[in-house]
């Protein structure tokens, strides 16, 4: 019996995002289930009326962000084995669009990467407990040394 058939993987390409990247992929080759990634680039703000513009307008730095992210998620794509087709790349609120890629992919298990907060860090939430609070799925939050 298998427990998951759909595998979505929160990828971030930070240091340890590997380790989330190949428990993942185990769990999903364990389950005999297809794997998925998702990766969201947090909304950027160009400009605030309040203050003016934050940087030239002729540097187009979302852009250029999702260019390079783009290569990364089919880098990572292509390590695990995952087709094009159920690699996305979105924009927006991480933990939001994390939990809805889910649901509108059916998937049956969220794979996170998750540092232990202290103090602020905690009271402010993280994308893993956001993605745990809100996921109608389970979720795994693999946990990160912190440095």
């Amino acid at each position: 019996m298998t427990l998951y058939k759909h595998i979505l993987l929160a990828a971030d390409f930070f240091e340890h995002g590997g380790q989330v990247a190949e428990k993942a992929k185990r769990i999903a080759e364990q389950n005999q289930a297809q794997l998925s990634l998702v990766h969201v680039v947090d909304n950027l703000p160009i400009t605030d009326p309040a203050y003016g513009p934050m940087i030239p307008f002729d540097v187009d730095l979302t852009q250029e962000l999702i260019e390079a992210t783009k290569k990364r998620l089919a880098e990572l794509g292509q390590k695990l084995e995952v087709p094009v087709e159920r690699q996305w790349l979105e924009m927006g609120s991480p933990k939001l669009e994390i939990v809805r890629v889910a649901e509108e992919r059916q998937a049956d298990l969220i794979v996170v990467g998750s540092h232990g907060r202290h103090g602020l860090a905690l009271l402010l939430g993280s994308t893993a407990n956001g993605v745990l609070h809100h996921a109608k799925c389970d979720v795994l939050a693999v946990r990160l040394a912190d440095d």
